[in-house]
């Protein structure tokens, strides 16, 4: 099973995303774990992580966060789709940052 980590400022306004992308994944097969954690958890949190998303509103620590956990790609998910709670648009993203 392939780990999908979402940061933000506090883990929290990720939550209906990752459920969103739960329901995506379900919808389309995939088994994946996707759980939304503060991005000062990004080192004990994300370090195993096949992917990390960044929630828009922390996209500016991407380079700091990728260092913490340089074996680990990280994106940011972009604005309107984070708006939008597309989940299906988000796990898309996460699937082909890891080449899957």
């Amino acid at each position: 099973m392939k780990k999908i980590v979402l940061l933000c400022a506090s883990g929290m306004s990720t939550s209906m995303l990752v459920k969103k992308m739960q329901e995506a994944a379900k919808a389309d097969g995939y088994e994946y774990s996707v759980d939304a954690f503060s991005a000062s958890e990004a080192a004990t949190k994300a370090a195993d992580a096949d992917v990390v998303l960044l929630g828009p509103q922390i996209r500016f620590q991407k380079n700091k966060i990728a260092a913490q956990i340089p074996n680990v790609p990280v994106d940011a998910i972009d604005m309107r789709m984070y708006g939008r709670m597309d989940g299906k648009g988000a796990l898309a993203l996460a699937r082909k940052l890891m080449n899957d």
